[in-house]
């Protein structure tokens, strides 16, 4: 009897041991996996795969053979697929190739595995995973529009019109009903209803601005001026400009903290990242990073931020409890838009 029970017991280690090579061989790793910082190098035309942990790149994964390269980028729900619209091989406003597809990046496998095709030039730049539709959101610059795309048949199945031209970035209220774009030259954003895909309202005098962000409870869209000092924060309920925060600097982007007390602000010109009390709505500090500040991230714990520097091509990891710097990342040639994957 104990020798019965002695083989099925070895039989039993052998099984388990067996299944956990199999699960651990290439390719069948468990699904659980540290979490990644993707950043897209617009000269390099790639897109870095950092560790934020050891705080290194670990990976790229290329464009390909694309006309013109990617500046932003989304990242599905599930942390498995990202969304790279390839916009131009020059910047806001600039005479160039006009991007006309989306390619579809595997986070795992680390290579690109499909593409959304707009079928004309439009220059597609920001791209918002909507999770209350389960729809993905496009800014179409050249067709003054958002394009709605289904992320399961990677298909374009409608459009929003903005009524501006240079609708260059798009943000959603976190209920997914109100879509607001930042439109570059004639100083306006765009108030969108995403349900009826119809423009609701269109906010004259905001600024030069490229960025656009809402606060954490949907009453206020932050728009900073490129070219003066401030900041409009528009009220969301009148679709007004509430005010202008004054700034030490032009601003470039800015994200809200995940406890919607503070907001970060880029200051691209002045290499420094700017924090906003938003009950006194005034400027507090603002913290040294590396030369031209571009696009900020949050970590989903709330307590770091994550800041692309252009024009030194690092990513600076800012710990929000000291307000210091805790590390630089090298990532690639003009390092631009980043998303943080689960």
């Amino acid at each position: 009897m104990r020798a019965v029970v002695k083989r099925r017991t070895s039989t039993l280690f052998l099984l388990i041991g067996i299944c956990l090579a199999a699960l651990l061989a290439p390719g069948l790793r468990p699904s659980v996996a540290t979490p990644v910082l993707l950043v897209v190098n617009q000269r390099d035309r790639n897109v870095s795969i950092i560790d934020p942990i050891a705080a290194r790149e670990i990976a790229t994964v290329p464009e390909g053979e694309t006309m013109g390269h990617g500046h932003e980028i989304a990242v599905s729900p599930d942390g498995r697929t990202a969304y790279l619209p390839i916009y131009s091989d020059v910047g806001l406003g600039q005479p160039g190739i006009d991007g006309h597809e989306m390619l579809v990046i595997d986070i795992r496998a680390r290579k690109v595995t499909g593409r959304v095709e707009f079928n004309h030039p439009v220059r597609p730049h920001c791209p918002v995973y909507d999770r209350v539709s389960g729809l993905l959101y496009v800014t179409t610059e050249l067709d003054n529009s958002v394009a709605i795309v289904d992320p399961r048949s990677l298909k374009v199945v409608g459009t929003i019109p903005t009524g501006q031209p240079q609708s260059h970035m798009l943000t959603i209220s976190h209920d997914g009903r109100r879509g607001y774009t930042s439109n570059a030259s004639p100083s306006t954003v765009s108030v969108l209803d995403m349900s009826t895909r119809k423009v609701e309202a269109i906010i004259p005098d905001t600024g030069q601005a490229q960025r656009v962000a809402i606060s954490n409870d949907d009453t206020m869209v932050f728009v900073p001026d490129q070219t003066k000092p401030r900041l409009a924060i528009i009220d969301t309920s009148t679709n007004k400009i509430k005010t202008w925060l004054a700034l030490p600097s032009p601003g470039y982007a800015t994200t809200p903290t995940l406890d919607g007390r503070w907001l970060l602000v880029a200051l691209k010109t002045a290499n420094k990242l700017a924090v906003v009390d938003l009950e006194t709505q005034q400027v507090v500090r603002t913290i040294d990073v590396p030369a031209g500040p571009q696009e900020i991230v949050m970590r989903p714990d709330g307590k770091v931020a994550y800041v692309s520097c252009i024009r030194v091509d690092k990513v600076v990891v800012v710990d929000l409890a000291t307000w210091t710097v805790q590390a630089i990342v090298t990532a690639g040639n003009g390092a631009d838009g980043v998303a943080w994957v689960p």
